[in-house]
C-alpha cells in the first residue's frame, strides 16, 4: 500500500499547526501566517510500524556527566559566540545576508577543525570544484576537509554517518530536501522536516551540525519560526553597507550567553577576528569636538566602548526631526522629554540627530545618560574632554539607575586610557580604580553639572 497525505497548516510565527485554514494562528493570534504543508499517513489497511523500545529514565545526577571538551573552531571570536566552541550533538543555525561571509566564516572553521577530527562540508549551492577554488583563494587548499555536493538529506545523513564525523556543516538548509516528503526544496514542509532530521541526527550521534539559512527581507532567517526552535543555537551576521566589519551575533543560544557577540573584519584572506573591537568602534578625534562622548555597552558577556555622536540643529520644520541610528527611537524621544523636564534643557524647536559609531546597534539602557551629554554638548557647541567616559540608565523621574557590571565597564575604560568617568552612584566602586577618577550622580541635572 502506498502513503497518502493530508494538509497541515503551519504558523511561520510560532510553528504551531491546525488541520484548518484561518485568518489568524489560534495559539499566536499573528495574522496570515498559516502555510500548508503535506504530511505523509499511513494508507488504510497498512500495517503499523513497530512500537520503538522505550527509552529509561536516567537520574539527575548522572546526567551530563560527560567530559567531553568542547571542539574550537580557530576562532576566538566565532567560539566566544557559541559559548566557548562547539558542543557534541547540538545544532547551531546562522543566518545572514547574502555576501555578508557565512560560507566564508563557516569553511574556515571547518578547515581549521578537520585538523583533529573528521569533518564534512556539504553544500547544495555550489558545486565541489567551486568550494575547492574559494578554500584555495582563503589559504585552505590543503586542509584534510571532506566536501560534498549534494542537496538529499538522507545521503548527506549516511555519508556523515560511514565517515564517523564529528563536525557536518550544511551549506544552506533552504536547499536541502528530503526523500520522504513530497514538496519541493526550500518549502515550508522541507524545512521543517529537513532541519528536524538532521537535529535527530546530531542527538543521536553526537555530531555536532551547523546549518547555513537564508534570510528574508526582513532580515529574519527563512522559513517557518519552528525552524529557530528545533535547533540548540541560532547566530545571525550583522554589518552595515560598505563596512567591511561584520558582527556576528548569538540570539539564542542553550550552551551560552544570548547576545554575546564576535567581530570580524572582511579582507582578502576572508574573515580576521578583531580581538579588540572597541578599538575600531573609537575615533579618537585630533581635538575635542563638541556632540562626542564614549559609552560603555555590554554585549553579552563582554564590554565593549562605543562612540555616541549627537548632533543638534535649529529645525525649519514645522515638527522637528528625531533621528536615531542604533538605538531606539521612542526611547530617544523618551529620553528628550526627561531631559526638558527635569534637565532643563528643552529641543522643542531643534532638530536632534544620534548615531552609534561603527554600526553597532546597542540594546541596553546603558547608554541613556551618554545620549543626552552629547545632546547638551552639541547644542552648546561645547566639546567634552576625550578622557571621559560616560554610562547609566535614566528614569522617567530624572533619577540616574545603576547598570549591571558597572566595575567591569569601568576596568575597560581604565584599560583604554580613559581617566574620568561620569556614571550613577551605585555603580561607583567600592575600591578606586587607579587612573582612574569617578563622578558618581544620582540625578540627571548633577550628571549634566559633572559633564560642563
Amino acid at each position: 500500500m502506498t502513503s497518502r497525505s493530508k494538509t497541515q497548516y503551519v504558523c511561520s510565527e510560532c510553528g504551531d499547526s491546525t488541520p484548518k485554514w484561518q485568518g489568524q494562528c489560534p495559539a499566536c493570534a499573528a495574522w496570515n501566517t498559516l502555510s500548508g504543508i503535506s504530511v505523509p499517513t499511513a494508507a488504510k489497511g497498512a500495517r503499523a510500524a513497530p512500537m520503538a523500545v522505550p527509552s529509561r529514565p536516567e537520574m539527575l545526577g548522572g546526567a551530563g556527566t560527560d567530559d567531553t571538551p568542547r571542539l574550537s573552531t580557530g576562532s576566538s571570536e566565532f567560539d566566544r559566540v557559541l559559548g566557548g566552541g562547539l558542543v557534541a550533538g547540538s545544532v547551531t543555525l546562522i543566518g545572514g545576508d547574502p555576501g555578508i561571509g557565512k560560507s566564508t566564516l563557516l569553511l574556515q572553521s571547518a578547515a581549521a577543525l578537520a585538523g583533529s577530527v573528521s569533518v564534512i562540508y556539504a553544500t547544495g549551492e555550489e558545486s565541489v570544484r567551486q568550494v575547492g577554488l574559494r578554500a584555495r583563494r582563503l589559504g585552505l587548499g590543503q586542509a584534510p576537509l571532506a566536501l560534498m555536493a549534494d542537496t538529499g538529506v538522507e545521503s548527506i545523513i549516511g555519508a556523515a554517518q560511514s565517515a564517523a564525523a564529528r563536525v557536518l556543516v550544511v551549506d544552506s538548509i533552504q536547499t536541502m530536501a528530503s526523500n520522504e516528503v513530497e514538496a519541493s526544496a526550500g518549502s515550508v514542509t522541507q524545512l521543517r522536516e529537513s532541519a528536524a532530521r538532521f537535529v535527530a541526527f546530531a542527538k543521536r550521534s553526537g555530531t555536532a551540525v551547523v546549518l547555513i539559512g537564508h534570510v528574508t527581507k526582513e532580515g529574519v532567517i527563512a522559513g517557518p519560526r519552528v525552524l529557530e526552535h528545533l535547533v540548540d543555537a541560532v547566530l545571525y551576521f550583522e554589518s552595515d553597507a560598505g563596512s567591511r566589519f561584520r558582527v556576528v551575533r548569538a540570539i539564542k543560544n542553550r550552551f551560552g550567553a544570548a547576545n554575546e557577540i564576535g567581530v570580524f573584519a572582511m579582507d582578502e584572506q576572508g574573515l580576521r577576528e578583531v580581538k579588540n573591537p572597541s578599538a575600531i568602534f573609537l575615533s579618537r578625534h585630533d581635538t575635542p569636538v563638541p556632540g562626542s562622548v564614549v559609552t560603555v555597552t555590554r554585549e553579552g558577556t563582554r564590554p565593549m566602548l562605543i562612540e555616541v555622536q549627537a548632533l543638534v540643529d535649529d529645525s525649519r520644520a514645522q515638527v522637528p526631526r528625531r533621528v536615531a541610528v542604533g538605538v531606539d527611537g521612542n526611547r530617544l524621544s523618551l529620553l528628550l522629554a526627561v531631559l526638558h523636564r527635569h534637565g532643563g534643557v528643552a529641543l522643542g524647536g531643534h532638530d536632534v540627530f544620534i548615531n552609534i559609531v561603527g554600526g553597532v546597534r546597542v540594546e541596553e539602557t546603558a547608554a541613556d545618560l551618554a545620549l543626552l551629554v552629547t545632546a547638551v554638548s552639541s547644542l552648546e557647541s561645547r566639546a567634552l574632554p576625550q578622557d571621559l567616559v560616560v554610562f547609566g540608565e535614566l528614569g522617567l523621574a530624572g533619577e540616574i539607575r545603576p547598570v549591571p557590571f558597572g566595575e567591569e565597564r569601568l576596568r575597560e575604560a581604565q584599560k583604554h586610557g580613559f581617566t574620568r568617568a561620569i556614571v550613577p552612584r551605585a555603580n561607583a566602586p567600592r575600591k578606586p580604580i587607579e587612573g582612574l577618577h569617578v563622578t558618581a550622580v544620582t540625578r540627571l541635572d548633577e550628571a549634566l553639572a559633572a559633564a560642563r
